[in-house]
């Protein structure tokens, strides 16, 4: 047995400890830390992440001993710390959490991130997070939360305060546990959408958590029949499959689509307004959604200008599509896939509109109603079908 002495918390403690207990046990078992959690225990997940003098280290690989004389801070010694706040409602908001197992390591060392590299992009957080692991989220909403974090820090930097002197008491008490996020109020299914909630003039790569995906069809037709019918928001409703358009005015839509993705189901309910520039022919779809089940929220842009092709006989849609997904099913917006899924739809959209011009039914629509929830199983297989034969040479 070793007698030590260590500031946890900054709270001086004393006490006797065997030579073989690891840092992590000695903060759980003897003072009720147990906001530090014990993963694999080999030092490779990182749920075990505290810091040691103000270095992230591995508790669960750390011997008690050997932090003798050295402060140590776990997830519970963040409350005054404004940093670990900002990151702590960064994390709700963007859904940097599910399960919660990995967190209170994650945190620690996403301050740290923030600490050493405020300049840090996406990829340099992935290389820093690649320490810590998560089976859960799929690291989105924790790279987006951290992101957000070095963002705002530029524009409401942290005033240095000074730092309060260590009681140096000897104290035999256990320091208060872990206070958990608290759950974020449920909003209420959206009526209407204000301006400022869906309307911004940034392009999606400076807008904090949007993601962008461009892609174009054509459509054999000349562009001021297909420009009439872009304007038509039943007629483009009806080519959306799952979507069912509630009512409209003109440029204000309020509707909702239903999408099944295996297991999972959706139903999005929200608004919308269009955009038209008829000398450019070239319209905004802004839009902002709840899903009423998964309460997760949707804001997206959709952009489309046309351009004529083969001498006005045909016309050319190039579409890019904005979005941000918040809440759980913000977690299954892995980028590869999804961006494939995406463009699958968009060139699906182009089929039907074809179709709609030219007075036959749309594709594989003719037996269903138009409020039908769409099923993506079949779409996402041909995504996943067309990599497996790009992967080997195949062609179509």
């Amino acid at each position: 047995m070793s007698v030590i002495e260590l500031t946890i918390n900054d709270r001086a403690v004393r006490g006797d400890v065997e030579s073989r207990v690891h840092l992590g046990d000695f903060l759980r078992d003897t003072h009720n830390l147990t906001g530090t959690h014990l993963g694999c225990e080999h030092g490779v997940c990182g749920a075990c992440t505290v810091l040691v003098d103000g270095e992230p280290v591995r508790s669960c690989i750390t011997f008690a001993v050997a932090c003798d004389q050295q402060k140590v801070r776990t997830i519970e010694g963040f409350d005054d710390d404004e940093l670990m706040k900002r990151l702590r409602h960064s994390f709700s908001i963007h859904h940097g959490l599910q399960c919660g197992y990995c967190t209170p390591g994650m945190l620690i060392t996403a301050r740290d991130i923030v600490r050493r590299i405020p300049d840090a992009d996406e990829t340099r957080i992935r290389l820093e997070l690649s320490g810590n692991l998560c089976r859960c989220t799929g690291y989105m909403g924790i790279v987006a939360a951290i992101k957000a974090v070095l963002a705002d820090l530029k524009e409401h930097p942290i005033e240095q305060a000074p730092v309060a002197p260590v009681e140096r008491a000897i104290v035999s008490d256990p320091v208060p546990a872990f206070q958990t996020f608290a759950a974020a109020p449920a909003t209420a299914q959206p009526t209407s959408v204000p301006t400022s909630a869906v309307s911004t003039d940034q392009p999606a790569t400076q807008r904090k958590g949007w993601t962008a995906i461009d892609d174009s069809f054509v459509v054999p037709f000349a562009l001021d029949k297909v420009w009439a019918f872009m304007g038509d928001l039943p007629s483009v409703t009806s080519c959306l499959p799952g979507a069912e358009l509630v009512e409209h005015d003109g440029e204000s839509v309020k509707g909702k689509i239903a999408i099944k993705f295996g297991p999972m189901s959706a139903n999005f309910a929200g608004a919308a307004r269009l955009e038209r520039d008829d000398a450019a022919h070239r319209a905004v779809m802004r839009g902002a959604g709840q899903d009423n089940i998964s309460r997760s929220r949707a804001n997206g842009d959709v952009t489309y200008a046309l351009s004529s092709e083969n001498d006005g006989a045909q016309t050319r849609v190039a579409v890019t599509l904005e979005y941000m997904l918040q809440g759980p099913l913000a977690q299954f917006s892995r980028s590869g896939l999804v961006k494939d899924f995406v463009r699958r739809m968009i060139a699906d959209f182009g089929a039907r509109i074809t179709a709609q011009l030219g007075g036959s039914a749309a594709p594989e629509m003719a037996a269903s109603a138009s409020s039908a929830k769409f099923n993506a199983g079949s779409l996402v297989w041909s995504v996943v079908w067309g990599r497996i034969k790009r992967l080997f040479g195949k062609g179509d």
